[in-house]
């Protein structure tokens, strides 16, 4: 429900901040994956809000979304109550020196890099505190708030000190279970991406056409391995899932994408430092 200031209803918060995330990364799919929603919660809450104002904040393309002159308008002001809130928060959270770690990244990245390698981690430093953070918020308040940011998106996206992890290319991975070649078995698309299964050579078919579609690579990755399709997803979410069998790679050939992963660290922080250089080696391996 909207607050009621002066007579008038604010619409909720969160519609806000699907706005924000979204006139940000300039897609749907990269907003949801840092607040922590799906892309189909995102764009109805935009519509929602443009239904609100009465104005349309987007113009949507086969190719991507950008901003009208009234998104272009609005997208400061938002930035700027957010960030507001975002400091007024933080007068309350935990103390930045007591030892606490705090790592923003997506739910992907959270599920099949970090989980499974944490226990690692943590027998390294044992006296260190970790706060994993789904929810990621603008940039300048994680500049403050959060020691760690790995984020989805672009090269321009995601900002210039940014660093790509890589491997950042696309594997089709599926269920040891799942049998049958490409045409015959389902796909799983991951919509909001520059690239997909329409990119995949093509067969003797004729193009491969995906019947089930999700919002992030994550959960398409899951999807894959409970047998429910082939998924195309970024290399770099697959090695654990690879290694304990819970997928295998349909074919060694592989697709460059034109999004992937970036991750940013806090300068001066040793524990975000030991962090990256712990990350860096898992990637490596």
């Amino acid at each position: 429900m909207g607050v009621l200031i002066m007579g008038k209803s604010l619409p909720p918060l969160t519609w806000f901040r699907s706005f924000e995330a979204a006139a940000r990364t300039l897609s749907f799919t990269a907003a949801a994956d840092e607040i922590g929603l799906t892309q189909s919660a995102v764009s109805q809450q935009v519509r929602a809000l443009e239904s609100r104002l009465g104005v349309a904040l987007f113009m949507r393309r086969a190719r991507g979304i950008s901003l009208t002159d009234h998104g272009r308008r609005l997208q400061p002001q938002v930035e700027q109550a957010l960030e507001t809130l975002a400091s007024a928060a933080g007068a309350f959270g935990p103390d930045q020196t007591s030892g606490v770690l705090n790592v923003a990244t997506s739910v992907s990245v959270a599920q099949w890099v970090i989980a499974p390698n944490l226990p690692e981690f943590t027998a390294m430093f044992p006296d260190l505190r970790i706060r994993l953070l789904s929810t990621v918020w603008p940039d300048d308040f994680h500049a403050s708030t959060a020691d760690v940011q790995i984020r989805f998106g672009s090269r321009a996206q995601v900002g210039l000190n940014a660093e790509a992890l890589e491997p950042s290319r696309l594997v089709a991975l599926r269920s040891p279970m799942l049998q049958g070649d490409l045409a015959e078995v389902p796909l799983i698309e991951t919509v909001g991406t520059s690239v997909g299964w329409r990119d995949w050579p093509i067969l003797d078919g004729g193009p491969l056409v995906p019947s089930l579609y999700t919002d992030t690579y994550g959960m398409a990755l899951q999807l894959a391995a409970q047998g429910n399709g082939v998924a195309l997803v970024s290399e770099l979410l697959a090695s654990h899932a690879i290694a304990t069998e819970q997928v295998v790679r349909v074919t060694e050939q592989t697709l460059a994408g034109r999004e992937g992963y970036y991750l940013s660290i806090a300068e001066g922080n040793p524990a975000a430092a030991d962090f990256r250089t712990w990350l860096m080696d898992v990637l490596n391996r």
